[in-house]
């Protein structure tokens, strides 16, 4: 391992690739799965690649989710109980996964996905900004349990959190896609930071390749948001649909 990160390439194409997980991320979610074969094939064991890319995509999902609040396009006390879940579920995630068996998960994970992508195809069209806050009955407890259960996921295992921040918000409260996004990328955020403190903590971090890769996270995030912001729904659909089935067959084939 230490020999192939002595090599400069390798200082070179890891943040490009971290560059372009950024700004699919931004949009639709799935930038972890560049990020982490990028890093298992620069020679980082897994569990020090899942760390490394924890310490990568919080500083690309910051930049996301920053850019979304500032475009007024996320109220963070709308969504505070949603973060509080996140928050204690991405915490029991990170430290329950040595507990768990992921081998149901890897199987079960590309069905999911790919039925995310569906829905997210046949799905009634909200008009964009139509709905800016969430609604509904119950809403504490749906925002309560959606926050835990996915915050937990991403502790424990992590490709696809946006891209079910997303649909399960688009399902749950009606917004239109845009807002749906910066819901996804605060909560992602949230759930990542969380982790990189567990990930931290055990040393399962190369924090050099960490930095180099987030700073180049951080702009690609930053670009990818605002185009998503800038072209809005009829420009994240496709892409986020297109992510998901590539996400959906990549994870598929290297399951089952």
């Amino acid at each position: 391992m230490t020999d192939l990160l002595l090599q400069p390439d390798v200082w070179l194409w890891l943040p490009l690739v971290a560059f372009a997980a950024g700004f699919i991320d931004a949009i639709a979610g799935g930038g972890g799965l560049l990020t982490v074969p990028a890093l298992l094939t620069a020679g980082l064991p897994p569990h020090l690649a899942l760390g490394t890319n924890k310490l990568s995509s919080t500083f690309g999902s910051s930049a996301a989710s920053w850019t979304f609040f500032k475009k007024r396009l996320f109220d963070p006390l709308l969504w505070k109980t949603a973060a509080l879940g996140t928050l204690f579920g991405a915490l029991f995630g990170a430290l329950a996964v040595d507990l768990l068996k992921a081998e149901w998960l890897e199987k079960a994970l590309p069905l999911a996905i790919f039925g995310a992508a569906l829905y997210t195809l046949f799905m009634p069209k909200v008009q964009e900004g139509r709905r800016h806050q969430p609604q509904g009955e119950h809403l504490p407890l749906k925002q309560g349990v959606q926050g835990f259960t996915l915050g937990t996921y991403d502790g424990v295992f992590g490709p696809g959190t946006g891209a079910f921040w997303t649909v399960s918000t688009l399902a749950l409260y009606k917004l239109d896609i845009l807002h749906a996004s910066g819901v996804a990328r605060t909560m992602n955020f949230i759930s990542n930071a969380t982790s990189l403190v567990t990930f931290a903590i055990l040393g399962h971090i190369h924090w050099g390749l960490g930095l180099a890769m987030g700073a180049a996270l951080m702009v690609g995030a930053f670009l990818g948001a605002h185009s998503a912001i800038r072209f809005g729904g009829k420009f994240i659909r496709p892409v986020f649909i297109t992510v998901v089935l590539i996400m959906a067959a990549k994870l598929a084939w290297e399951a089952w």
